[in-house]
């Protein structure tokens, strides 16, 4: 099956918002994403943009940071108040400072401008398998005969029961309840180790290190742990 062929497969097609304030790139975009069967609509602005998701009239956005209304980490942030939607963020900045705020913000994803489109397409697709009907939150994951089953607490290779610390299963429990989503080094440690904590990316080194060998991933060739160098990790989701 072709990409245009797979994108174009759902009954219903999926909406995708566009939010940029640069109408050439706003039409250029929304070309290419309806010869491939999106149903695509767009805005200038955040607070628009805020409104239209509110209205659950979209399934996916395509955020512009540089918006003359509002900040677009603010409408970000806002998005994230009400909807765990796939947001894609479109920015001209490039530092890893830049990139880690975004994702701490609840950014999916984002895209370098300028950018290939095919790359973003590449990355929509790749966004609403990760979430097909919003967020997926694993109960049970097998793989390659280590069984993870969060309900229970329980880890098995082989049919082995894995001993965890504490702090190991609340560090699994919230990378899996996270699939393929890149989870920064400050999220992490507060969600496993509390609001104080965000600069300590030396525990993280440790206890994912710890986990990997429990489970038997090996970094080079991850099948559970991906790791992206300076900014945090990304739990492998199930069919990548």
């Amino acid at each position: 099956m072709s990409a245009v062929e797979h994108e174009a497969e759902h009954l219903v097609p999926r909406r995708v918002l566009i939010v940029d304030d640069e109408a050439p790139l706003r039409r250029a975009l929304s070309t290419s994403l309806r010869a491939r069967g999106y149903d695509v609509s767009g805005v200038t602005g955040g607070e628009q943009a805020v409104v239209s998701v509110a209205d659950k009239t979209t399934d996916l956005v395509l955020l512009d940071l540089g918006l003359g209304d509002m900040e677009g980490l603010d409408v970000l942030k806002r998005i994230r108040l009400m909807s765990e939607l796939p947001v894609i963020v479109l920015t001209a900045r490039d530092t890893q400072a830049d990139k880690v705020a975004l994702l701490d913000a609840g950014a999916d994803d984002y895209v370098t401008k300028p950018f290939d489109t095919e790359e973003l397409l590449a990355r929509i697709r790749a966004a609403f398998r990760r979430k097909p009907e919003g967020v997926v939150v694993p109960t049970l994951i097998t793989r390659d005969g280590v069984l993870i089953d969060l309900g229970r607490r329980l880890v098995t290779v082989n049919g082995e029961r894995v001993p965890l610390t504490p702090t190991e299963l609340a560090l699994l429990e919230v990378m899996a309840s996270h699939p393929g989503r890149l989870l920064t080094h400050d999220f992490l440690l507060r969600q496993v180790w509390g609001p104080g904590y965000g600069r300590e990316s030396n525990y993280l080194r440790t206890y994912v290190g710890q986990l990997r060998k429990k489970l038997r991933d090996d970094a080079a060739s991850p099948r559970f742990i991906v790791t992206e160098p300076g900014i945090g990790y990304r739990w492998i989701a199930s069919g990548e």
